[in-house]
């Protein structure tokens, strides 16, 4: 932690040596492509409720909402806001529902992940399983030095959602039904590929894009390895997000796959300034659409009421 604090003083202390050009491109393609990925997440959704009008402007809302509470809350707590407000905004959804959209909205990245995943690691890019534990601030190297614990934790994680699932089920009694309407889109291929697939596809475009900017805009390499190999390292620093934007992770991670290439000092830098950028724009964007849609800041009293009257239905 230590590291990742010298980092961030040393990004403050070199603000005077970043090009402010190519970060304000990363940040405008950052901006672009959330709209791009509202937009396919929206035709999922419209294909779920069909006799209804979903509004882009809503899904926006609710997604920018959910990313900027992500930002600053670890485990995902923004996903659940994402479900909330969009669930209030279009007439007759279902939590199930919505959030069987999210796995659809995710199948594109999932597979583009692990196939740039299953590339940095053919080509040894990625640290094995004997030199992570040597690598500091990687917050979830507890579970692969302990096999018993992660048994544990996982047999754990599979209880309870074997237990959720059924309790779901029992409550709701179509509530299986509502989880395949939110698949709706994949029973139509050719729509899939069309209104969401298209635009994954330019969602990731403008994610790579992004790094490349950010990258000329810190003086490090832009070249196409060394940006497939940064969204890689924030790919698996999402994969299990113990802490907000999976802050530590990314950072050693960085430093092992650019050895060589730039001073540890100058890769943690990077590496906390587009963590620090990306945490204002997402929180600012987030928190103004929270106060637009919910007319506060106190998101959480929403939640919390919505759910205790879900309990007493």
């Amino acid at each position: 932690m230590q590291g990742i604090l010298d980092a961030a003083h040393a990004f403050f202390d070199g603000l005077t040596s970043v090009h402010w050009g190519p970060l304000t491109l990363a940040v405008l393609c950052h901006l672009v492509k959330v709209a791009v990925r509202t937009r396919a997440w929206r035709n999922i959704v419209q294909a779920a409720y069909p006799q209804v009008n979903v509004r882009w402007r809503s899904v926006y809302g609710a997604y920018v909402a959910g990313v900027g509470v992500n930002a600053i809350v670890p485990a995902r707590g923004g996903d659940v806001l994402k479900l909330y407000l969009l669930k209030h905004r279009v007439d007759g959804s279902t939590y199930p529902t919505l959030g069987a959209t999210l796995i659809v909205d995710t199948l594109f990245d999932t597979v583009v992940a692990s196939i740039l995943v299953a590339w940095a690691l053919a080509f040894g890019l990625l640290p094995g399983l004997d030199v992570l534990p040597r690598l500091p601030e990687v917050e979830w190297l507890y579970l692969l030095q302990h096999p018993r614990v992660a048994a544990v934790v996982g047999i754990a994680i599979v209880v309870l959602l074997g237990v959720g699932l059924t309790w779901g089920s029992r409550r709701v009694a179509d509530f299986w039904d509502r989880v395949r309407q939110g698949f709706t889109i994949l029973r139509k291929p050719r729509e899939y590929l069309r209104r969401v697939v298209l635009l994954d596809a330019l969602d990731w475009s403008l994610r790579l894009l992004s790094i490349y900017f950010f990258l000329e805009a810190f003086g490090l390499p832009a070249n196409a390895e060394n940006v497939l190999l940064v969204q890689v390292t924030l790919s698996l620093a999402t994969a299990l997000p113990f802490t907000p934007g999976g802050v530590g992770t990314e950072q050693a991670l960085l430093v092992y796959v650019f050895k060589g290439q730039a001073a540890t000092s100058a890769l943690l830098s990077f590496s906390i300034g587009v963590k620090i950028v990306l945490t204002i724009v997402n929180v600012t964007v987030g928190f103004i659409a929270i106060l637009l849609m919910l007319r506060t800041f106190r998101w959480r009293d929403h939640v919390e009421a919505d759910r205790a009257s879900i309990e007493r239905s």
